[in-house]
């Protein structure tokens, strides 16, 4: 008897499953996007039947027109593209869609964005290799000068030792506008960067402190006044470098085994982080002996009143001043108008000029470049 109701319990669930595994039978196999191919063209899809038109759009590259089948499945294919992250989306009739098919995410404040690998030699500083890791670590704390909860990320290099009694040197390392305070490890591979370059030698150990870069939080918010906004675009860099020098540095001198000593730290940022650390490291000369500014933009126009006391006294404190931009950079004029007047004032600077525009794969080629120079 319990045979007989056996069987027919495993009559009655193979029944409920045949409609399933019918429906599953006619479904079409998943979309595969992006899909990387050994030559280094890269094929995108996205599924919009119902669209009219649709573009790819890329990282440093101009948009592209996407091709759709008989399924409404759109398709390109590009390249072959040089090893590296891009960060991408799909715009169909005007709206911007990040790739359902795909989890590799770009964070950002105002505009998200998925991301492409296309994977390289492993001599290149971005790629993972078997080398001691460091940890990344994140810490949330209140911020009284700007009066929000917020949060900011430390990468201890490998073989460091809370318990021990070396001290390290540190980076503090700044965003660009609409990023947040994890992009340099999500997008820019600042750990990964680090890490194969202290394996290599080329790097001293050292901290690296990425904290949140709004002074003016309303400034990155949708409906917001933007960087367009003078008032709010000073207030936001002078109340961040008030949140860095009297919050910051301070936590992350409590809390990890680094220097106090101004020969021992560096500032440096891309972007709205590059006006940030020229605004705060050269107005601090006592606390900072490195500055970097990585293709700065929202420079404030009048040096002489942001830069009151800069002179060529400068040079005795400033161990570099690194400034760097890209060719197709639309931010190049003002960063040269800049490096005019610290002429002008008789203080030493080092000026790269390279290819590319203002995008994440110019930035970690120039983290890179920096991180050697430094202590």
């Amino acid at each position: 008897m319990d045979t007989m109701k056996t069987r027919r319990a495993v009559r009655l669930l193979i029944a409920s499953w045949l409609p399933l595994a019918a429906l599953y039978a006619q479904a079409p196999p998943p979309l595969i996007s992006p899909e990387v191919h050994p030559d280094g063209k890269v094929t995108f899809r996205f599924n919009a039947p119902n669209a009219q038109k649709v573009e790819l759009r890329r990282e440093g590259a101009a948009p592209v027109a996407m091709a759709k089948d008989e399924r409404g499945i759109w398709t390109v294919t590009v390249g072959p593209l040089e090893p590296d992250f891009y960060g991408y989306t799909f715009v169909a009739d005007g709206a911007a869609y990040l790739d359902p098919a795909n989890w590799l995410m770009k964070p950002n404040l105002l505009n998200p964005q998925s991301m492409v690998h296309v994977p390289g030699p492993k001599t290149l500083p971005w790629e993972v290799n078997n080398v001691p890791h460091g940890v990344i670590h994140r810490h949330f704390y209140h911020s009284d000068v700007v009066g929000d909860d917020r949060d900011f990320y430390v990468y201890t290099p490998p073989g460091y030792d809370a318990r021990a009694s070396r001290r390290y040197p540190v980076l503090y390392l700044l965003h660009g506008y609409s990023d947040d305070a994890s992009a340099w490890t999500a997008v820019g591979r600042a750990h990964v960067i680090l890490d194969n370059l202290i394996a290599q030698g080329k790097a001293k150990p050292m901290l690296v402190v990425m904290p949140l870069g709004y002074g003016a939080p309303e400034i990155a918010r949708r409906g917001g006044p933007g960087f367009r906004d003078p008032q709010a675009w000073r207030r936001n860099i002078e109340r961040f470098r008030d949140a860095l020098l009297r919050e910051v540095i301070p936590l992350v001198e409590k809390n990890y085994r680094v220097a106090a000593d101004r020969t021992q730290r560096a500032i440096a940022g891309l972007s709205m982080g590059g006006t940030q650390s020229l605004y705060t490291g050269l107005n601090a000369l006592e606390t900072f002996a490195y500055v970097g500014a990585f293709s700065s933009g929202g420079l404030l126009p009048d040096f002489d009143k942001v830069f009151p006391t800069l002179d060529e006294k400068a040079n005795q404190k400033l161990r570099l001043l690194w400034i760097a931009c890209g060719t197709e950079d639309r931010l190049i004029e003002g960063n040269r108008k800049l490096l005019e007047w610290l002429k002008s004032k008789g203080v030493k600077y080092t000026w790269v000029e390279t290819p590319g525009a203002h995008t994440w794969l110019v930035w970690r080629r120039y983290l890179a470049q920096f991180a050697p120079l430094l202590f």
